[in-house]
């Protein structure tokens, strides 16, 4: 496993670069996954503004004003945090990149440097000055600019980021009353960057992309259509992160042998000890690589679920990349999406880790709550569009 890009680089093809240890092996994969997710967005609303599926709208704007004193300070204020950490990175890289460190519990602190932050924030103000007196006009007007559906695929995909995350984190501590306690008792860059409840995630950040698209006319099954591929696609990105960090996400202990069917495939995709994991989960070893700080492994080794969810996720993307053109009833594809979703997601919790509630009798997990009530949700809706969908068609003829 490969807790940080810098561990990766450095295993694989000997770079020996400290800062990255920066970048979080999970985080890395999770930002990719926002990418992919939304350079596909932006393919899908361009080809339904083609279609005639979505409408550009007119917006009235003011041009030529001068720069407002909010926006000075806003400016100056993430100068100072940008120059305050990573220039205090800088002056104390022996500390925050020495052997076993873990610079990300620095971005983290109080420490920086008070004179980089300032001389960073001047930078800042002074950069937004030249490009308030190059747009500035001597007397401000009022135009009217046309938006496209496409050109609000950046806000869409930031809204996403942030709800997703807060949601996915805010569900996981519901979930577990301990781990709640603790976050706010001992925060940490562990408590804070482990223990992510993707459901909660896609609830939340769905949610809040769901409302402005709302504000900007965008009509929500088309949205949601759009989006899907890339969603789910995004999802399996995702996972390749988990497993290469070992954050946990694994499944239960598998000492079975591998089945004959299986010989030709290598044997940690049946089963697995996850080395070097991030969480620093199991007993010491002492085989190679042995990372400083991270050197423990599985015993007994484990179910790599997230491979198998990998997997999963690549192949409804393609179904649902391939669907895309041929459904023309709107909202369909994000109906398709819920139903495999939560099909995919119910099995693999089946030899998933995961903390149980006592319900009718049965011990059953959040995700498979969640993921139960999605596919549900899913043919529900499949359903209702084909039966409107047919009703508006005969209407028509």
């Amino acid at each position: 496993m490969y807790p940080t890009i810098y561990h990766a680089l450095k295993d694989l093809i000997g770079v020996d670069w400290q800062w990255l240890k920066l970048l979080n092996s999970f985080g890395f994969f999770v930002a990719l996954a926002f990418v992919f997710g939304s350079w596909l967005l932006s393919q899908e609303l361009k080809r339904m503004e083609k279609n005639g599926d979505l409408k550009t709208r007119k917006k009235k704007v003011v041009v030529g004003k001068p720069v407002s004193p909010l926006s000075y300070m806003l400016n100056g204020l993430m100068g100072f945090l940008l120059g305050y950490k990573v220039l205090g990175l800088v002056f104390n890289a022996q500390e925050a990149f020495g052997s076993g460190s873990r610079p990300q519990e620095y971005l983290l602190s109080a420490e920086g440097s008070l004179v980089g932050g300032l001389l960073v924030a001047a930078l800042f103000v002074f950069m937004r000055y030249r490009e308030g007196q190059k747009n500035k006009l001597p007397e401000p007007e009022e135009r009217e600019v046309t938006i496209h559906p496409f050109e609000l695929t950046g806000t869409i995909t930031m809204i996403a980021a942030v709800g997703g995350i807060l949601g996915a984190k805010f569900f996981h501590l519901f979930e577990d009353p301990d781990n709640f306690l603790e976050f706010f008792r001992n925060p940490s860059i562990d408590n804070l960057l482990s223990g992510l409840t993707i459901y909660g995630g896609l609830i939340v950040g769905g949610a809040a992309v769901l409302y402005y698209a709302k504000k900007q006319g965008i009509p929500m099954l088309r949205i949601t259509d759009a989006a899907a591929p890339g969603l789910i696609l995004a999802y399996g990105i995702g996972r390749i992160g988990c497993q290469i960090s070992g954050d946990g996400d694994w499944g239960i202990a598998n000492t079975s042998p591998k089945p004959g069917w299986m010989n030709w495939l290598p044997d940690w995709l049946w089963s697995y000890n996850y080395p070097n994991n991030v969480n620093r989960m199991g007993v010491p070893f002492d085989g190679e690589p042995c990372f400083d700080g991270y050197c423990t492994q599985l015993v007994p080794s484990v179910f790599p679920t997230p491979v198998y969810e990998t997997i999963m996720a690549v192949i409804i993307f393609l179904i649902l990349w391939s669907l895309r053109k041929r459904i023309k009833i709107p909202g369909m594809i994000f109906a398709l999406y819920l139903a495999f979703n939560g099909l995919e997601r119910f099995w693999i919790e089946k030899i998933r880790v995961n903390d149980t509630y006592k319900l009718l009798g049965m011990e059953i997990t959040q995700a498979e709550i969640i993921s139960t009530l999605l596919f549900i949700a899913g043919i529900i809706m499949m359903l209702v569009l084909k039966k409107r969908w047919d009703k508006n068609k005969l209407k028509t003829e």
